[in-house]
């Protein structure tokens, strides 16, 4: 009875000590969720992020080296929407019995139009942090997921979420007061893939693109022929590649429109550190900047 008592309280005590371990180790589908983690973890999180900077994460292909990552992980947290769909398969795959969260629970989501629909993928778009209101959500979404593997970190987490709300607040109020500058019917941008809905819809600016919102869908002649069509007519001269986009469609696009491309935006994916888009504050705020730059140089009607 004695020999029994003392192994139950040996696993309590190695249970307690599992959940106090610091630093909790974290798995983030792609470099956004990455860096949201860290700004709400802090110290007491170690990331490791499955589709790094300036990679699309559309087009990732799990490796075993990943599932391993996985496995050495207390939590893993996913944007969902149907974003990252290699996410659930490689957890299943792994089988991985850690804590998931997906940040982008609560999100009122958007539905892409039948236009812009393709195979195989879901009809939600996907890309909600691209309005920072959403963000709000995501970084609640991490503490309290870090908050469930590392209780003894909740206050922290909460503390460091609420501060970087604070932030989200101030970087929403900057962007509307930037493209308020610009006339509504000069508020028109060409980018490589549809991932500009939620942004869109935020500050009123209406996004053009090639390609519908997987960067693996190809477009057909004609639309591309509509697309350059339409340029011309209304004189856009704003048009942008992404970090993570082969650039060879839109610049044979702004070649035939006559039209240049401006400077590369961060959309799905962060930059390397040391550039403009290394975080998510900083990517919206450098995309925001080049957008404004850009339809400035519109013609409008």
């Amino acid at each position: 009875m004695l020999l029994a008592s003392a192994t139950a309280l040996s696993l309590l005590g190695a249970q307690t000590d599992a959940a106090d371990k610091v630093p909790v180790t974290v798995t983030a589908s792609f470099s956004i969720l990455g860096d949201l983690v860290h700004a709400v973890g802090g110290e007491r999180v170690t990331v490791t992020t499955l589709v790094g900077p300036n990679n699309d994460a559309h087009a990732f292909e799990p490796k075993p080296q990943d599932a391993k990552a996985l496995l050495n992980s207390r939590l893993l947290v996913t944007n969902g929407l149907g974003f990252e769909p290699w996410a659930d398969k490689l957890a299943r795959s792994a089988n991985y019995k850690g804590e998931v969260v997906v940040a982008s629970r609560d999100v009122k989501t958007r539905q892409v139009s039948d236009a812009k629909k393709h195979a195989g993928h879901s009809d939600t778009d996907p890309h909600a942090w691209q309005n920072p209101n959403n963000v709000v959500l995501y970084v609640r979404n991490i503490a309290t997921g870090l908050a469930r593997v590392d209780p003894g970190g909740s206050a922290l987490y909460q503390a460091n979420a609420e501060g970087y709300v604070k932030e989200l607040v101030a970087l929403d109020t900057w962007a509307k007061e930037q493209f308020a500058a610009i006339p509504e019917d000069k508020r028109k941008v060409i980018t490589s893939h549809d991932a500009f809905g939620y942004f869109a819809a935020q500050y009123g600016v209406q996004f053009l693109a090639p390609q519908g919102g997987n960067t693996n869908a190809e477009p057909s002649a004609r639309q591309v022929a509509q697309l350059i069509a339409q340029i011309k007519r209304e004189k856009i001269r704003a048009v942008f590649v992404e970090n993570m986009s082969n650039p060879k469609l839109l610049s044979q696009l702004s070649k035939d429109a006559g039209t240049a491309p401006g400077a590369s935006l961060y959309v799905d994916a962060l930059s390397t550190s040391g550039q403009s888009g290394a975080s998510y504050l900083q990517m919206m705020r450098h995309n925001i900047t080049q957008l404004v730059a850009g339809m400035k140089q519109n013609g409008g009607r």
